[in-house]
Parts: C-alpha cells; structure tokens; sequence
C-alpha cells in the first residue's frame, strides 16, 4: 500500500552536538563497527568529533538542507548522544516515537525538552508521543531508525534481529505506526550480528543499497530484494568490505529547495566503486563530509547522526 501523504526524504534535520563524545564500554560487545574504547583518549575524541560534527552541519546547510543542532548537557554522560537517530522518530502524522535503548548510559539521551523545543521554535506540531522506553525493564530494545530502516511511502520497516532489535518491541512499533514489519537475520564476515539495520541498507526514493552478503539466509535475502523490487526500488548491492566503510550508512535527503540529496561519510564515499557511485549520483546529488573519529570511535557514521524530522507544521 502506498501512502502518498508520506515522504521518503525530509528537508530538515536534528543534529545533536556531542560534548562528551568518546568510545562507549557499553555499547562495544555488540558493535563490532566500533574501536575498542581503550584504543584512544576520551578528551582527544571529543575535540575530532566536535571539528568533524561542526564540518557535516555546515556541509549539509551548504547544500540546502534545514540543520536544526541542539547541544548535548553535560549530565548524565551521554558519550554516543551524537547518535540521535537512534532514541527518537519523527512521522508525519505528527508522532514522535521514544525507543527503549540496550545501553544504560545511552538512555539520559532521550530528551522531552527537545520535542517541545522543534514545536516551540521551529513550528513543527507533535501530536503524539508515543513512548516504548518502559520495554528496557524486559531487556528487551528496539533502536529507533538504527534498528528499524523505513520505507516511508509504502510502510515497510527492514530490520535486522540483535540484541537492540527485539521482534516483539519491532511488532509494536510497526503496529503502532501502520508500518509491515520485515524482519531478517543479518551477520558480518566474522559470522557476528550486526547491530543496526542501518548500516548494511539505506532506502531512498527510487534505490536501495543493501549489503546483501550479510542477510545470511538465501529465503530471507530473495524476500527483502523482491519487497524492494515491488516498490518500485532498484536494489544497489555493496560487499562487506564496503558496508564495514559505512558505505549502508546513507540517508536520501531534499534541499528546501527540493534537490535530492545523498548525505554519507567522505569514508563510505570513497568505499563506492565507480558503477554504484554513477547509479546513486544518477538520482541524487552526493553530499559527503569527513567523520572518521566519530566513526571509529562510535561505530556509527552519518545517518546515525541524523535525526530526520518529517513531523508536520502547525498551521
């Protein structure tokens, strides 16, 4: 089913800009894409992570995009707060969803003040927020669009099962919003899952990059390529030595002035090969910027920085 109200690529986004960034303890034994948290100073990777945060916003509203940054607090220690995408959703219906998150110290990272802030500065209308943090007393998680990768136009939700992505909390989620949920195992080259969705697929408007080496059973990859297919998306294969570059880790995106936008990593740009780059420059213009401290130290990249706001706005 097709909802034409919805939109796959939204022109504004929240940004949160890190004041305490360094490797997470807590988060290391299920991101196999993070460095271990011993590997570097706190202090020296929340000076590269400041630089490299300031570069991307400024590379996206170069490039037409509404940056919406709000400032992490220094309490409680939130070192992964970089990662918004991964506490909230926003739809455009007017919800606004909470996620229940795996690590103790990432949960301070959910933020009221920061619903009421996009309703009362920036006019967007929040008419429901639907909170699903209370599953963190089951242990059981679902971590927002890190977990879940949506098709928005045809409500379809891809995950890839973890540890931070529970099927029951998935099934909530997607009943609550009217979405399909698509489920599937997913495992690195080591035979590991893979924490988050979002970082072997990204769904635009018309393309999908998916690390298809990674959806470890044959049923379960033919099922996500031909859901892909039937929604009129043309499937961009990329290898595991690509999505460990972070080249799954994109987001379409629009200008304001309605240009479509690929934002992704300077690391994830260069792991492309020259068809792949020539089939997503076809259809979007790549905006790429510089994050490496953030990625090695967080093990996440660009669209885990990304906060995609598709909430309506008051009349």
């Amino acid at each position: 089913m097709s909802y034409p109200g919805d939109r796959q690529a939204t022109d504004t986004v929240l940004l949160v800009r890190p004041v305490a960034f360094h490797g997470n303890p807590e988060t290391v034994d299920s991101n196999a894409f993070q460095r271990p948290p011993a590997a570097a100073d706190p202090q020296a990777e929340q000076a590269a992570a400041a630089v490299e945060f300031d570069g991307l916003v400024d590379t996206l509203r170069t490039a037409g995009v509404n940056v919406i940054v709000v400032s992490d607090t220094a309490q409680p220690p939130t070192p992964d707060s970089v990662f918004p995408n991964n506490w909230v959703s926003f739809h455009a219906d007017g919800t606004a969803v909470l996620y229940p998150m795996m690590a103790p110290s990432r949960r301070g990272e959910r933020r009221r003040d920061i619903l009421e802030m996009l309703s009362r500065e920036h006019g967007f209308h929040v008419a429901r927020v639907l909170d699903l943090s209370g599953h963190e007393a089951d242990d059981r998680f679902l971590e927002s669009t890190g977990s879940m990768v949506l098709d928005r136009v045809h409500r379809v939700a891809y995950a890839c099962l973890s540890a931070r992505t529970d099927p029951a909390v998935l099934a909530e989620a997607a009943q609550q919003l009217d979405y399909e949920p698509l489920a599937f195992a997913a495992l690195d080259k080591e035979g590991l899952p893979i924490y988050h969705t979002n970082v072997l697929m990204c769904i635009g408007q018309d393309f999908a990059v998916v690390c298809e080496e990674a959806i470890s059973d044959a049923g379960q990859r033919a099922a996500v390529r031909q859901r892909l297919e039937d929604t009129g998306h043309e499937v961009v294969p990329i290898r595991f030595e690509q999505m460990c570059s972070f080249a799954g880790n994109m987001l379409e995106l629009a200008s304001v002035d309605g240009e479509r936008l690929l934002a992704l990593s300077s690391r994830a740009l260069d792991a492309l090969d020259a068809g792949q780059r020539a089939t997503l420059a076809a259809r979007c213009r790549l905006v790429a910027a510089p994050v490496a401290a953030i990625e090695d130290g967080g093990g996440g990249s660009v669209r885990c920085m990304l906060a995609a706001v598709h909430l309506p706005r008051r009349v």
